[in-house]
């Protein structure tokens, strides 16, 4: 029976999980609608659909949190968006409204070709 107990109970705490990669921990596309919002120094609203906790203007991955990576958008800027694999890992901060996409469809500025991002809605 004791046996029994400590197999579950080990079970128990392997499922608690780490809260996610270093950016997630960090906030990095958490919702938000002013600076404030963004629990980690540095970070900002960047302006899409519901605000997207992070960093603009990075040079490389190396400006990015872990978890994160440089990607040159559309709007002309880079930002630090989330790295991913599926979508569920975009949203654990966000509302179903503003939900964010998985894509492989950015253009990451260190040149990965094997990468998604979290990519927000547009403002």
């Amino acid at each position: 029976m004791f046996l029994v107990l400590l197999a579950a109970l080990s079970g128990a705490l392997v499922d608690c999980g780490d809260g996610g990669s270093e950016a997630q921990r960090r906030g990095v596309g958490s919702a938000c609608a002013v600076n404030a919002d963004c629990t980690e120094t540095g970070q900002v609203c960047l302006t899409f659909k519901g605000g997207y906790c992070g960093l603009a203007d990075c040079q490389n991955n190396a400006g990015c949190p872990s978890g994160s990576a440089c990607v040159a958008h559309t709007d002309g800027r880079n930002y630090c968006f989330l790295i991913c694999t599926d979508k569920s890992q975009c949203n654990l901060h966000r509302s179903a409204d503003v939900e964010a996409n998985c894509s492989s469809n950015v253009t990451f500025v260190d040149g990965a070709s094997n990468l998604k991002a979290c990519v927000p809605p547009s403002a």
